[in-house]
Parts: structure tokens; C-alpha cells; sequence
């Protein structure tokens, strides 16, 4: 399990390990900040690693030209994500030591939606196409944020959707009013399934469903995904961020649990399970 640890500063990446997915051990730092680097002296998210994107799977990691690969984002500001972040790849052969790759994406200015800079990026792998999935937000002082999501046929150019944000928010009243955001997608049979979290113009962010026939277009479905849990809970105030895997027949939804109010809110990872636990 990739994760990131907030220090005041800034983001640094690191690894944990677990038997049952249930009970985890940290495994160290493993894509932390450079003071030397301009583009990662603060922030240094790795985000993702390219695996296996069917709905069924354990999510089983894809080598390109004999190397895993990992989509990292960074932010430009000491602080709780500050200022516009870029994205780029790295590359490596054990998970634990990682060369860093170019910028391969940064905020396009001429589109409103994700002008103020971009979010939480998801690879997989459709054919020989690359997708690459992400969120970002416009530059108002309330902002908002949709997801997208562009194209690569060699991990160096790529092309963003024209129908960018493919995931918008909803309406006013809606649980995504505010916030569509961190896309984790899956093919689902012939069906492809973007979960990703909403947030309201006021209330608690929760995990949410779209459905579509390709990659590109989806439908969101009504129901809530994961709920916030009741007061007193790990999840209180918010559920959110899903990754998804299936490990012994059983659908694991894993998700950043938050609870009490800022700026005394707790955070961390926990997880849902499609079949119920004994």
C-alpha cells in the first residue's frame, strides 16, 4: 500500500505491507522530499502504480519495458497543498527505491475547471493506451473540483480528453456539489465503473459511483457508495478517496477516514468490504 504523511511541510510518500489487508506494517520511506530539487523540496506524492484495472482483480502490478511504474504529484509551496501541483512518473524495480521522471503534466490555464492546479492521478492501462485520471480545481476562492482525464500511447505525450472534466459536479443540493474528486476506475465486464468522493456545498464528503461504456463517458448512479459513520466513529466527518481491490472473492473498498473538526480532525486509512465481517 502506497501512502502520504503530512508533516507540516509538505507530503513525502511511504510504503506499508500487510498478510490479510487488514493489519499493516510500515515499511519505511520510499519517495520522500529533495531540499535540493525545485520541484519536490516540499511535496513528494507518489500516487499510484500502474496495475491491473479489471473490477475482479487483486489489482496485480504492470511492467512497462521490465520496470513498474508510478505517477507522482507535487506541490510547488510548503504546506497542506499549496499552490498548483504537477505530475510526472517514476520507475522502479523493487517498489522501495525510485528514479523520478519528468513533468508530464501541469495545469492547463486555458481551462477554467482545473486552472488552479491538479489533484490525486490514476494510471491504468486500456489496449495499448494509457489513461491517466485526475482531479483539480478552478481558481475560485471557494473552489471547486471535477475529474479528467488524458491519454498517452507512450507514457510521454499526452492528450487530454476533449470532453474534459469527464466527471463534473452536480447540482446544488447534490453530494458532489462542491467536489467530484480522486477517480479510481475499473472495467466491470462490459461496463466501466469510476468510483471516486463528493463533497456538498455543506456537509461530509462520501465515496460515489459512476458507471459508463467506456472509459470515457459515465453515468453517476444515486446511491452512496460509503457513507460517513455515526458520531464517535473513525468516519464521522468524512469517507472518502476510495482504492478498490478483490482479494479471495471479496471486494475491498479502501478509504481516508476522518473524524472530529479541524484543526483537530483525525486522519487515516480504513476499509469497507462487500461481504459483511463476522
Amino acid at each position: 500500500m502506497l501512502h502520504v504523511g503530512f508533516d507540516g511541510i509538505g507530503y513525502q510518500s511511504g510504503l506499508a505491507v500487510s498478510d490479510d489487508l487488514l493489519h499493516w506494517k510500515r515499511a519505511g520511506l520510499i519517495f520522500p522530499r529533495d531540499p535540493s530539487s525545485k520541484v519536490f523540496r516540499y511535496n513528494a506524492a507518489l500516487s499510484c502504480i500502474l496495475h491491473d484495472a479489471e473490477l475482479g482483480s487483486a489489482c496485480e502490478l504492470q511492467k512497462v519495458d521490465g520496470r513498474y511504474v508510478g505517477v507522482w504529484q507535487a506541490y510547488p509551496s510548503p504546506g497542506y497543498e499549496e499552490g498548483a501541483a504537477l505530475m510526472g512518473l517514476a520507475w522502479s524495480d523493487d517498489f522501495r527505491h525510485w528514479e523520478r521522471g519528468d513533468v508530464i503534466l501541469e495545469p492547463d490555464p486555458g481551462a477554467e475547471w482545473e486552472a488552479g492546479g491538479l489533484y490525486k492521478p490514476y494510471l491504468i492501462k486500456v489496449g495499448d493506451t494509457f489513461f491517466l485520471y485526475y482531479n483539480a480545481k478552478d481558481k475560485g476562492a471557494r473552489w471547486h473540483e471535477q475529474s479528467g482525464v488524458a491519454t498517452s500511447k507512450d507514457l510521454k505525450t499526452w492528450t487530454r480528453c476533449r470532453g474534459n472534466p469527464i466527471l463534473r459536479n452536480g447540482p446544488a443540493d447534490s453530494r458532489d456539489a462542491r467536489f467530484a474528486s480522486n477517480p479510481w476506475v475499473v472495467r466491470a465486464g462490459s461496463q466501466w465503473a469510476m468510483y471516486y468522493f463528493g463533497l456538498p456545498n455543506a456537509g461530509h464528503a462520501c465515496d460515489l459511483l459512476a458507471l459508463g461504456s467506456d472509459p470515457f463517458h459515465f453515468e453517476k448512479v444515486p446511491e452512496v457508495i460509503v457513507e460517513v459513520g455515526p458520531p464517535g466513529s473513525v468516519d464521522e466527518t468524512h469517507a472518502h478517496k476510495p482504492a478498490l481491490m478483490t482479494w479471495q472473492g471479496d471486494l475491498y473498498h479502501f478509504y481516508c477516514a476522518v473524524s472530529g473538526k479541524w484543526p483537530n480532525e483525525r486522519r487515516g486509512i480504513t476499509v469497507a468490504r462487500s461481504r459483511p465481517w463476522s
